[in-house]
């Protein structure tokens, strides 16, 4: 039986910000590739025309999804309160984006900043994550009111020091108590973290609301060294039925390259990497 899933592709294979003059390029190309859906991942609001994305996703029959972008201004466990607000303010402004766009989430690490990766003693480790905990329901409460949903994603542990595995995220899921509070699963992050792929995709459950994957070494799916069994075997136990979009990054950026740590490129071309990408994981959902 096939899995009944979209499939779906991030702005950041391509390039980095996106922007309104990013659309005509990548907005036909991932259509004509055949994509359900083109993850947008919105680092600077202010460069990117609402409308005039929504306008091309109706021209080329794509779905949106919306993801963020969160480094050290972006923190909701800082010790200042007002880097908080700087992060709530720009949170609002991408779910914003998310109900012009008609999606129904607003995904990424929002938790705390990119790159915080510490031994912390206890009592600190435990305040910082009830801080995201008090922070994360008030973002819970302004997604609810916009009828949206957050989808909050473990890192690896070279990349955040609070929440890395499916069993993180389930427990800060459960702590912030909020119907609006779920959880995204990033496949690279998860071959790192996660002992058995199949029993984290069980472990988040109903609280699944999108998947991205690449392959181990943040190739094309399908050309690593990644169980795929086990992903389509705890998709199944789980009934998903969102979209599975290729997440990787284009190392013709300097600046995103070297903060995702690719010195060299992943495949021919990244168009080749998307196509190639797409064409395992249609056979695979088969």
């Amino acid at each position: 039986m096939s899995l009944p899933i979209k499939f779906g592709v991030s702005t950041w294979l391509f390039t980095s910000p996106f922007q309104t003059s990013s659309i005509e390029e990548l907005f036909p190309k991932i259509a004509e590739m055949g994509f359900d859906a083109v993850e947008i991942a919105v680092e600077d609001p202010a460069l990117i025309d609402g409308e005039a994305v929504k306008s091309a996703l109706q021209k080329y029959n794509l779905k949106a999804i919306v993801c963020g972008a969160f480094g050290p201004i972006r923190d909701l466990t800082n010790d200042d309160p007002a880097i908080h607000q700087i992060c709530f303010k720009y949170i609002e402004e991408c779910l914003d984006l998310c109900v012009m766009w008609d999606t129904g989430f607003f995904a990424g690490p929002m938790y705390s900043a990119v790159g915080k990766a510490r031994m912390l003693p206890p009592a600190k480790r435990k305040a910082e994550w009830d801080l995201a905990v008090t922070n994360l329901r008030r973002v819970c409460d302004m997604a609810q009111r916009r009828g949206l949903e957050i989808a909050l994603e473990p890192l690896n542990r070279f990349e955040s020091d609070l929440v890395n595995t499916a069993s993180d995220v389930i427990r800060l899921v459960n702590d912030i108590d909020h119907p609006s509070a779920k959880v995204i699963l990033d496949g690279f992050h998860m071959g790192i973290e996660e002992p058995n792929v199949e029993d984290a995709i069980k472990l988040v459950g109903d609280k699944l609301i999108h998947l991205q994957v690449a392959e181990n070494y943040r190739g094309a799916p399908g050309t690593g060294q990644t169980n795929w069994d086990a992903y389509r075997r705890g998709l199944e136990a789980i009934n998903y039925k969102g979209t599975v979009s290729i997440e990787s990054f284009t190392p013709n950026n300097q600046e995103l390259a070297e903060a995702v740590c690719i010195w060299y490129p992943l495949a021919l071309s990244q168009e080749n990497f998307a196509i190639e990408g797409l064409n395992f994981l249609k056979q695979w959902a088969q």
